[in-house]
């Protein structure tokens, strides 16, 4: 797994990022991901993921994690990928607002980093085409994500 971490306003330490790097790491190999997997993470500000939220989802608030997959169902991209088998496959971008983060783990009980990693991992399985919207996508998605959350040592 190739992963870029943007934390141009160093909202976290590198303790912290090498912390997210094995995490990323330790997700990517329980969903097989291969090798020449690609993943960007932007550690952002409350008032940056707001406007990202405001722009890109019009929704005019703050959130945790916004997450924007490069290959959305996209068929030409699979095709193109079926064709280049060592194509880099860029699974996306995830934007996240530590401040917003450390809210939900105070609101939900949880330590920062148990939050932290939720919001890492449940980011990573939508850019993997994840989803909660049905009952059953739900079940399948939040037992995957409680499983790599567990084994990682992140227990609720």
């Amino acid at each position: 797994m190739e992963l870029e971490i943007f934390n141009d306003d160093n909202l976290v330490d590198q303790t912290r990022v090498d912390w997210i790097e094995e995490l990323v790491q330790f997700a990517s190999n329980k969903l097989n991901l291969k090798d020449n997997t690609e993943l960007s993470i932007h550690v952002v500000s409350v008032e940056e993921i707001h406007e990202i939220n405001k722009k890109y989802r019009n929704v005019d608030r703050p959130t945790d994690v916004i997450s924007f997959a490069i290959n959305d169902g996209d068929e030409g991209l699979d095709f193109i990928e079926s064709q280049i088998p060592d194509l880099p496959i860029d699974l996306g971008d995830l934007f996240i607002s530590t401040d917003i983060v450390a809210e939900h783990a105070e609101e939900y009980e949880h330590s920062f980093d148990r939050e932290f990693g939720y919001t890492i991992v449940h980011g990573i399985l939508h850019l993997n085409g994840y989803d909660h919207i049905e009952s059953s996508e739900e079940e399948e998605m939040i037992g995957l994500q409680e499983t790599i959350l567990s084994d990682f040592g992140l227990k609720k």
